[in-house]
């Protein structure tokens, strides 16, 4: 671009150049209040060989250039249409969203400057002294990268000077007024996959109540009737999407007022300004009684009845029982706790390979924590210090691809792990030959000293076999297993509590010392046994008792147990070159703390570097450890699920080590020594997703416990009639985890549930 044009860019915008890939290739926090001047950014812009130098650094120079956000109130919209798998979505997508806005926005193609970005995507810009930091405001099913987000306080773009797709340029841009701005944000967060209505309470106390035999008034009369027929009188239409309906109330100013789930049948609203409550599930039969009786639900439930709805079968009485509900959306994995090419990395993985995200997030936790061992150490508070250890299990059906999805990702430490063991193997044969020979041999020959073993992944999850090679490798040594289900059944192989108590030393780092050892050599002073290991959920449920909840062992285990299906095979490849830039950046990542930041004493012991929370991160963790204090103090949390929480606190800062560890090293100006509040509120997210998933499989348990419990009760019958049996005390039953313990296919499952439900009602 010609100093003319750039010139002019400047007189509007606070610029900062940037590489090929879109990062800054020189420090540019002074421009978020500051303009460059025309010499220092025409020399960071201009090519000088290729290189120019600043601050006697040699930088990339670059011919390209961004936009400082936030600046002067600027503000984008980002829209990145890459996310869809086609050009035909992506267009669909685009036309759609631009198709809300401007029937929302009066003259919005005046207001609103917009420019195609490189790839599939676009940028819409305006000023707004309502300027925020940068948000994500919709990411779509089974994505972690957002399809909008902003870009403000604290952000930059790239520039696009060729594709402009309105009337307007970058030098027209102006500010538009808070209600257009509210209109924005309201139609890109709609898209957001996570569904506001799942975030109610996390267990709910069921009263009890009469269920009218096979079903209730208020269940059938819910399933006989659309949420949208009951409520259409107070609402029009604004919007309608595969899975949800956008509804405005009549009268309203805002551009939308809630929705409608159309597979749940549920109505959500944000306003305040109807008959019936917002922030909670409306259902058609509570939008019946807001509107016909005044809240009055027994009334209403007593109408309804007498107009024919329900079974006609005498009254039963239900017991009260908790039930543990799930926050939806932290079942699934964080993946931005970890950085942006790892994803993409796990990402193509997934896509290509059918990996699960889950699965492969977790190995790379345990990955980061081996790496790490005993070289850092988290300081939560003075007397209180947490290491880098984790016990993760990862629950999946046989044939699921557990173990290959750990091996997508744990396979450049297996390759120097596997080096190593070859060498020891060799190095011990050739001392083996040495200490043979006769002394006059071994005085002519070259002197072949006892190898060490350097082995720090290993599959023998006997105490005994890990306290004598961690005594060799004192920085950690990981536990890897396919299956985990021969360590959870020996852990009380000797006398009774033994391992148990060791592996729970183990955990919280304080010193092993096997006293039932006769030989020297069974003490290790600071433990680091990272496990990582799959199990399959029948098996698992078995272990999941109330003595092992008693003990602490399985509040310990971080479980991931993903809803996941055997995918049929697709043609994507991976690129070699992918996988090879995975392999040399975590063996980079390995070698860096090996080489550089492990720390010896004079007598040769490690000497951990300790990690503080900077201030920041402080408040951050004060407040979550309140939080979950408070969930511990409920009276409304499931008792049952409130002995993993004190084990969370320690968890967190634990997580936050690895990801500001993994995220830092290798970059320039990152503050290892200290723990940032990113970081920290990245390990908050890590820990819900844990504690979902922890409640997922308490439910799972449950349910299987009681199918099993249900069956055997009825034997005689036939499996048609212990179907229906399951189907009439629970009608939301698993009907794939019957099929399994009756031992038929789902399709006959379905054919009984036909069966069923055409019978004749009894009167």
């Amino acid at each position: 671009m010609d100093k003319n044009k750039l010139k002019k860019f400047l007189e509007n915008f606070s610029l900062i150049t940037v590489s090929e890939n879109k990062v800054p290739n020189f420090a540019w926090k002074p421009q978020q209040s500051t303009r460059l001047d025309w010499d220092t950014f025409y020399k960071n812009y201009s090519y000088a060989g290729g290189i120019i130098k600043k601050d006697g650094l040699e930088i990339p120079a670059t011919n390209n250039f961004g936009i400082v956000t936030g600046f002067e109130h600027l503000e984008c919209i980002d829209v990145d249409l890459k996310v869809f798998s086609t050009a035909k979505e992506q267009l669909s997508f685009w036309n759609e969203y631009l198709s809300y806005l401007s029937d929302n926005i009066l003259d919005f193609n005046d207001k609103i400057v917009i420019y195609k970005t490189r790839n599939a995507g676009y940028h819409l810009l305006y000023k707004s002294k309502r300027v925020e930091g940068n948000l994500k405001l919709a990411k779509l099913k089974g994505h972690t990268e957002a399809v909008i987000e902003t870009r403000g306080i604290g952000g930059y773009i790239f520039t696009y000077p060729d594709n402009k797709v309105l009337t307007k340029s970058y030098h027209e841009i102006d500010y538009i007024s808070d209600q257009d701005r509210d209109v924005i944000m309201t139609f890109s967060r709609m898209y957001n996959y996570e569904q506001p209505y799942k975030e109610i309470a996390e267990v709910v106390k069921i009263k009890k109540e009469y269920i009218e035999g096979n079903i209730s008034p208020w269940d059938d009369f819910n399933n006989k009737h659309d949420i949208w027929d009951i409520v259409s009188t107070d609402f029009s239409i604004v919007g309608n999407h595969k899975d949800k309906i956008i509804i405005k109330r009549h009268g309203s100013t805002s551009p939308h007022s809630g929705y409608i789930f159309k597979n749940d049948n549920i109505m959500f609203l944000f306003s305040t300004g109807t008959i019936y409550d917002h922030q909670k599930p409306i259902n058609p039969f509570t939008a019946y009684v807001y509107q016909k009786f005044n809240k009055d639900f027994s009334a209403a439930a007593k109408q309804i009845y007498a107009d024919g709805y329900g079974s006609r079968i005498v009254k039963k009485e239900q017991e009260p029982k908790e039930k543990i509900i799930i926050n939806a959306n932290d079942l699934a994995f964080p993946l931005d706790i970890f950085p942006k090419s790892i994803q993409a990395y796990i990402l193509e993985c997934n896509e290509t390979l059918d990996s699960s995200v889950d699965y492969m997030s977790c190995a790379l936790l345990w990955l980061i924590s081996i790496s790490i061992g005993n070289s850092m150490q988290v300081e939560v508070k003075k007397g209180w210090v947490e290491t880098a250890s984790l016990w993760l299990a990862i629950v999946g059906k046989a044939g699921i691809g557990k173990t290959p999805s750990i091996s997508n990702i744990i396979f450049p430490l297996e390759k120097i792990n596997n080096r190593e063991i070859a060498n020891y193997i060799k190095d011990y044969e050739k001392y083996e030959y040495f200490k043979n020979l006769s002394k006059k041999d071994q005085e002519e020959s070259i002197e072949a000293p006892k190898p060490t073993k350097k082995q720090f992944i290993a599959n023998d999850i006997t105490i005994e076999a890990l306290v004598d090679l961690h005594q060799e490798n004192d920085n950690a040594v990981g536990v890897f297993k396919d299956e985990l289900a021969g360590w959870f059944k020996d852990m009380n192989k000797y006398k009774a509590g033994a391992d148990l108590e060791t592996w729970l030393s183990s955990w919280s780092g304080k010193s092993i010392n096997l006293n039932r050892l006769t030989r020297a050599g069974s003490f290790v002073a600071r433990p680091m046994i990272p496990v990582l290991g799959g199990i399959q959920p029948s098996i698992f449920n078995s272990f999941y008792t109330d003595d092992n909840k008693d003990n602490g062992f399985m509040d310990r285990m971080l479980l991931s147990f993903p809803e996941l299906s055997i995918e049929k095979y697709n043609d994507k490849e991976m690129d070699y070159n992918t996988i090879e830039w995975y392999s040399d950046t975590i063996i980079s990542f390995f070698d860096t703390i090996k080489n550089k930041l492990i720390k010896r004493d004079d007598e040769g012991k490690i000497t951990p570097l300790i990690i503080k929370f900077n201030q920041e991160s402080k408040i951050e963790w004060s407040r979550i450890f309140n939080d979950i204090t408070d969930i511990q103090n409920s009276d409304t949390e499931n008792e049952y699920m409130k002995s993993m929480l004190p084990k969370q606190k320690s968890y967190i800062p634990r997580f936050a080590l690895l990801i500001n560890t993994f995220n830092g090293i290798g970059q320039f100006d990152y503050n290892l020594n200290e723990i940032s509040k990113d970081s920290i509120l990245k390990a908050e997210k890590l820990s819900k997703y844990f504690i979902a998933m922890a409640k997922k499989v308490k439910i799972d348990s449950i349910e299987v416990s009681d199918i099993r419990k249900a069956i055997k009760a009825s034997e005689g019958k036939t499996n048609k009639e212990k179907f229906k049996m399951l189907y009439d005390a629970n009608k939301n039953l698993n009907k794939k985890e019957v099929s399994e313990q009756l031992g038929v296919s789902l399709q006959m499952i379905y054919k009984y549930l036909k069966e069923i439900e055409n019978e004749p009602v009894k009167i």
